[in-house]
């Protein structure tokens, strides 16, 4: 560790001239880890903001193929890292080796993807409307357009994903990609393991020759709220709970000038059985469906938290099934003490309320999770009950028993909006599927077929979003590719001469990419 380890990042230099010092903890001990941060000071986070408001103008300028450089080289520097950067992100999330080192392949894959996207420049959305002179009754003129970076983006990193949807993670990627420099929020929970990540972020820019301010990072927890009021910040990536994005998304409505936030928020992702489905395969649909509720210790965002089957003589089977698997399930070290007191709340109000009773899972005691099963009155979904919509974030899950179909519809009818929703199925459910589908498209940004929701691959036709409040806008994603459009804005060029244009625009289509050019795609230049 350096002399100025702990400090913030700001335009390129580093910063510690707040007095409070915060500490990262042993995710399994609750001991104090080695060094101290420093908490940014409202200076220190006006002057990351500034920086990247001075940075934004040349970043955006730059090349997609120097953009696409800088995020390969990121990528690089992440796969770089040693065992003692293994190690430390072990200790300060409880999470094992394995894990890590697969999140950090999905982390540079995600910088490697973007990198891919701008290569290939379909981001551009380079729409060309040449000009009709001889129109009647008017002519029309020259209309070109493309899509620009918003500005300097504001990135708060998640708890679960210390890598992955953390310092260099898909938010941070999504907005570099774009063209916008990133201030990025360091979680508490995480904050060596942040540091690591941003020492090889810095590393890579100056390799590529980024401009100073393209990435910052602070420290403490009362920061939050000075960088989404700040006025050079112009958007904001955000995942973690409900209350926590609501927040944001108020200041940020509130502002002067409003801006959006992209908020990962709250999801119960329900998993519907069918009964062909459970009639064929009940024993192996339990086993699976208590592995996905307890992967992880059951710290996704994508974790099923609620079950509904057709009550059948193959559901009832399937709950004696499921509940002896789950009572199977081994506790597991959570990402820190907050984390772990929040489920344990989650868990008293599911057993105080009278509609839901336990089914499964040893007492919640000691320091670490225990799997637990419960199972609701289909009433409660009928009525609307608040409780059977929270998120519990840990290794849980509630099961529903519903009469038919009709039933079925109902339910999922109330329920909010969600990351995922599953169906197992048989080809003899699919006629029941095909009815459900429609109502699910309503209620989920991504839907399964006989899968399970914890798994998220970045790829190009990913969707990690969905209605609120599971995202606070649904037509955007965190994973995949399109998660750069939330950092886009459209611009509309009239009549400018060819060598005013953005590269995407001109006629000698230099990028060589796709255009829609009077309603037609083609590569081709124009004449």
């Amino acid at each position: 560790m350096t002399s100025q380890s702990g400090f913030n990042y700001i335009g390129g230099t580093r910063s510690g001239e707040g007095e409070v010092r915060l500490h990262s903890l042993d995710a399994t001990t609750g001991e104090a880890l080695p060094g101290a941060f420093h908490q940014a000071t409202a200076a220190e986070v006006d002057a990351a903001a500034r920086a990247a408001e001075a940075a934004y103008p040349a970043y955006r300028q730059l090349s997609a193929l120097r953009r696409a450089e800088f995020l390969d080289a990121i990528a690089a520097e992440l796969d770089a890292l040693g065992e003692s950067f293994i190690a430390t992100v072990c200790r300060e999330t409880a999470l094992p080796a394995a894990r890590i080192q697969g999140e950090r392949g999905r982390t540079s894959g995600q910088l490697r993807l973007f990198a891919q996207v701008l290569r290939r420049g379909d981001f551009h959305g380079a729409r060309i409307d040449r000009a009709l002179p001889q129109r009647q009754p008017l002519p029309r003129p020259d209309l070109r357009q493309c899509q620009l970076g918003l500005g300097p983006v504001a990135v708060f990193g998640a708890s679960n994903f210390p890598l992955a949807f953390s310092t260099a993670g898909g938010d941070t990627a999504a907005a570099l990609a774009a063209g916008c420099p990133v201030v990025f929020k360091a979680h508490s929970g995480h904050m060596a393991t942040s540091q690591w990540v941003a020492d090889a972020i810095l590393r890579a820019a100056e390799q590529t020759g980024m401009p100073a301010g393209v990435f910052n990072m602070l420290y403490g927890g009362g920061v939050g709220e000075w960088l989404v009021k700040h006025p050079a910040i112009q958007a904001v990536g955000f995942t973690g709970s409900l209350k926590g994005g609501r927040a944001l998304c108020d200041m940020a409505a509130a502002r002067p000038q409003p801006i959006p936030v992209f908020a990962e928020m709250s999801s119960i992702n329900p998993v519907i059985l069918l009964p062909e489905a459970l009639a064929a395969r009940g024993e192996q649909i339990a086993g699976e469906l208590a592995a996905s509720v307890v992967l992880g210790c059951g710290q996704f965002c994508t974790n099923p938290g609620l079950v509904i089957g057709l009550r059948s003589p193959a559901f009832s089977a399937f709950i004696q099934r499921f509940a002896a698997r789950m009572a199977d399930q081994p506790a597991q070290t959570m990402l820190n003490a907050g984390t772990l007191q929040s489920y344990i709340a989650g868990l008293t109000r599911l057993h105080a309320h009278p509609g839901i009773r336990h089914l499964a899972g040893q007492p919640q005691l000691g320091n670490q999770a225990q799997p637990q099963l419960f199972q609701a009155d289909v009433g409660l979904l009928l009525e609307g009950d608040e409780l059977l919509q929270e998120e519990v974030f840990g290794p849980v899950t509630v099961l529903v028993e519903v009469a038919d179909l009709v039933q079925v519809q109902q339910a999922l009818g109330g329920l909010h909006g969600q990351l995922t929703a599953t169906v197992i199925a048989e080809s003899g459910d699919l006629e029941m599927a095909a009815t459900l589908l429609p109502l699910l498209e309503q209620k989920a940004g991504r839907l399964l077929l006989n899968g399970y929701p914890t798994g998220v691959e970045v790829c190009d036709a990913m969707v990690h979003g969905g209605p609120y409040p599971a995202t606070s806008d649904a037509r955007g994603t965190s994973v995949g590719s399109l998660a750069i459009a939330r950092f886009l804005r459209p611009v509309c060029y009239q009549n400018l001469p060819d060598a005013l244009l953005p590269d995407a625009l001109k006629n000698a289509n230099p990028l060589g990419i796709a255009r829609l050019v009077d309603g037609v795609t083609t590569r081709d230049a124009l004449g």
